[in-house]
């Protein structure tokens, strides 16, 4: 029986209502030292990779931009360069879209930040049907479900060509000078496939890490399978131990048939946090964390999205109304769907009867909750716990402050963990490939 090693990384938040921009200890979300602030306090904790998000739209409710959305957030790589100068061993994944790029120019910037950083580049692969955010580009939203994924796989296959074709490079002697030079190492590039052509040559030598890790968050069928076959690590949302060991084992029994081992690929579900000296405390924190996110507005706003009503006349702390939901109206806009809102709707009206819940109450209920809630030493067990249990193989962490809302994590959970023999007390390789499938991975118990 091995003992698995927990793997760590640190979410930039922002695209949603997680990160509380109220609070006074909160930073800029485009001032280049929250970044770094946030990426330093995540390698000092040994974490695998600092991940930024992306949106190529600002969403909208009603017509207008919601107030908790990010205006003004940099582009993702372009960020991630410039932490490559002020930080050493941590990964830098960035989230960047297959359904609005094109494969070569893409690879060239990816391969470009995999050189910065000496081999520390990811990929979040992500695509999109949303012909809301479809409008700011040329192509437009018309990738249904099924052709974005083929869209993907295809692109991603075709960017690892472009990458490999760079062969290593030989040194020999010039028959005719007698000098040695450098031969080899830039291969042509033939792919024609459904959604790209090329013919051509890639111009960026073959980077540290071969290419960069390959991330992936999508969570349908088409999803999995396509993480299954391609990812080096899944973005996974499912935090309990029940979904999460469920979600865990469906993922890894599907590689198998791509001639890969469990082992090849990490699941780490995002998660949040709260600590106290106490449990009471923690507990205490929670709450208050859950409020922040939840506002009156932000209550409002969740409803409506399921209710496709105007419900700004409704109390937010005020008893739960008694109105049906028009499922011919759709207020949101670039958001992810609720799915089948009639069922949604069902179900939160029917917690909130028996709950007894006003608006917000209901809100904070179905999408406020901390994933670990404790002392530093409760926390740290949990984690550890919920990987050894195979429900995970690590968290990427969401703090609700930024920049400095992960210090306290780092400061107190951190070495419990390292206590523990759970994670890492330093790094042992150079890229982020060897963070996350080095030998010292998993170990034996002691």
């Amino acid at each position: 029986m091995t003992r698995k090693r927990v793997h760590l990384a640190a979410h930039f938040p922002g695209v949603n209502n997680t990160t509380v921009w109220t609070d006074p200890r909160a930073g800029s979300q485009i001032d280049f030292a929250s970044f770094a602030h946030l990426a330093r306090t995540a390698e000092r904790g040994g974490f695998d990779f600092f991940f930024l998000a992306e949106g190529l739209r600002l969403r909208e409710l009603k017509g207008r931009i919601h107030d908790l959305d990010v205006v003004g957030r940099p582009e993702s790589l372009t960020v991630l360069s410039a932490l490559a100068a002020v930080t050493d061993r941590l990964g830098l994944a960035g989230t960047v879209n297959a359904t609005f790029n094109e494969p070569y120019e893409l690879a060239r910037r990816l391969a470009t930040l995999d050189h910065l950083s000496q081999g520390r580049a990811a990929w979040n692969v992500v695509t999109t049907s949303d012909a809301f955010t479809g409008e700011n580009f040329r192509r437009g939203g018309f990738l249904d479900r099924a052709d974005r994924y083929r869209r993907a796989a295809e692109f991603v296959r075709l960017s690892r060509e472009l990458w490999d074709s760079w062969q290593p490079d030989a040194v020999v002697a010039d028959p005719e000078t007698g000098r040695f030079v450098r031969e080899g190492g830039i291969g042509d590039v033939a792919h024609h496939g459904e959604h790209f052509s090329i013919e051509g040559r890639f111009t960026v030598p073959r980077s540290p890490q071969g290419h960069p890790v390959i991330i992936q968050a999508g969570d349908s069928d088409e999803g999995r399978e396509f993480a299954a076959s391609t990812a080096d690590v899944i973005f996974s949302r499912h935090g309990t131990p029940a979904d999460g060991r469920a979600f865990y084992s469906d993922v890894k029994r599907r590689l198998a048939r791509y001639g890969r081992r469990p082992r090849e690929l990490k699941i780490m579900p995002a998660a949040t946090f709260a600590l106290g000296d106490t449990e009471e405390e923690a507990a205490e924190n929670a709450a208050a964390i859950r409020r922040q996110q939840v506002g009156p507005q932000t209550a409002i706003a969740f409803l409506e999205q399921v209710w496709g009503r105007d419900m700004s006349a409704y109390d937010p702390d005020g008893p739960f109304p008694d109105v049906e939901p028009d499922l011919s109206e759709d207020l949101s806009q670039g958001r992810v769907p609720f799915g089948d809102r009639a069922a949604v709707a069902a179900k939160w009206r029917a917690l909130a009867q028996e709950k007894d819940l006003t608006i917000r109450e209901l809100v904070i209920e179905v999408t406020g909750r901390q994933t670990f809630v404790g002392t530093p030493q409760s926390v740290a067990r949990q984690i550890d716990e919920h990987v050894q249990a195979g429900a995970a193989d690590g968290f990427i962490l969401v703090p609700h402050l930024i920049p400095g809302g992960l210090d306290e994590f780092v400061e107190r959970v951190v070495p419990v963990l390292r206590e523990r023999g759970a994670v890492r007390t330093g790094y042992t390789g150079t890229t982020l490939r060897e963070h996350l499938f080095d030998d010292e991975s998993e170990s034996e118990p002691s």
